[in-house]
């Protein structure tokens, strides 16, 4: 098996390829260097494998590029693919997100970016629209930045309804769309906000990352600014499932790309001390929809490690069985299992703050 991993950091991104199975990875020259790459996708939809950056230049700003030839060469349509109309008086800050659409709707992909906003593509990628329904919610003026920005970092088509979309941002929390973007209604009950006077707000939670379930698409993952939970109704209430964790501060989910109930986390200590608990990187794995976490760590640093993994900065390949896992920390550590996290490999080591994997397999 053919496999590539994006590795999008503060500097640059770079491309690893394994042609072993996943064992092993040649790590290709940096890409868009110097530029900060916040979100990226691979999307293989069309017969056809197309890339996905949203890159940042200092002196140019933010823009979304693509390749459909594996980087060796990027296209950005001229000035830019992500704008907001001159009436919204305002521009985009960064690309928080990426998301290609699901097979039955080719050509569609979705980006969140900072300000929260969410944007449709119908042209795989490489022009944009603004979903006005969201941006003009009466919420929005409310909405507040979490530490790293106010920004839409999650973006979660529905596999069998059209319609019906998930976005979260920090901070504002869950918001659910029925009608295909139209109107939009908060989706945190359940969640709760215990750094603001009413702890359990209708909005206004800083959820850090939300994933769904490969089998049952009501089935949601959350980890949030204190907190981790599951949905069984596709975000319309939410229980907590952190018993069992050394921690309930952390920034990714992951779930499994074909296995229900079957997600992983990387907790932190605490929102004041953003760092592994016993300086010990630990993936943690549910099989059972939270009921119950084990750690898996064999290749993993075991004593000294103190960076953290952003909420992007962890993501799982397409591959049902064995599912292979990625992330990368801000230490520009980037580390790979092939067996659903029983074992890791290093990748790299040195990289710039690694801010953003994807993964697929090629063949």
């Amino acid at each position: 098996m053919t496999a590539l991993l994006m590795i999008g950091t503060r500097k640059g991104l770079w491309l690893a390829q394994s042609d072993d199975d996943r064992q092993s990875w040649r790590l290709g020259h940096p890409h868009f260097f110097m530029q900060s790459i916040a979100s990226c996708g691979i999307d293989k939809r069309g017969g056809r494998v197309r890339l996905l950056v949203g890159a940042h230049s200092e002196h140019w700003g933010p823009s979304v590029f693509h390749s459909d030839d594996l980087g060796a060469s990027w296209q950005e349509p001229d000035g830019g693919a992500v704008r907001f109309p001159a009436e919204a008086d305002t521009a985009v800050a960064a690309i928080w997100q990426l998301r290609p659409d699901t097979d039955g709707r080719r050509g569609v992909v979705w980006a969140g970016t900072e300000p929260s906003a969410l944007w449709r593509s119908t042209d795989g990628g490489e022009t944009f629209a603004l979903v006005e329904g969201l941006w003009n919610h009466p919420h929005r003026p409310t909405w507040q930045p979490g530490g790293g920005g106010q920004a839409i970092h999650t973006v979660l088509p529905h596999p069998g309804d059209d319609a019906r979309i998930l976005v979260a941002m920090s901070a504002g929390g869950v918001y659910v769309t029925d009608d295909g973007g139209g109107s939009w209604r908060p989706s945190n009950q359940g969640i709760k906000a215990y750094f603001l006077p009413d702890p359990w707000p209708e909005y206004g939670q800083c959820v850090h990352k939300v994933a769904r379930d490969a089998i049952d698409p009501q089935r949601l993952f959350a980890q949030n600014h204190h907190g981790v939970y599951r949905s069984d109704d596709g975000g319309s209430s939410w229980v907590s499932i952190a018993e069992g964790l050394p921690s309930d501060f952390g920034f990714p989910m992951v779930t499994h790309p074909a296995h229900p109930s079957t997600a992983w986390t990387v907790p932190l200590v605490a929102d004041s001390q953003r760092v592994p608990p016993g300086e010990a990187l630990k993936v943690w794995r549910t099989s059972d929809g939270g009921e119950s976490w084990s750690p898996l760590s064999k290749g993993l640093p075991e004593s000294g490690f103190y960076a953290a993994v952003l909420r992007d900065a962890f993501t799982s390949d397409d591959v049902a069985d064995p599912a292979g896992l990625y992330l990368g920390a801000r230490d520009g550590s980037v580390y790979a299992s092939a067996d659903e996290g029983e074992t890791w490999n290093e990748v790299a080591s040195h990289l710039p703050d690694v801010l953003c994997v994807r993964a697929a397999a090629l063949l």
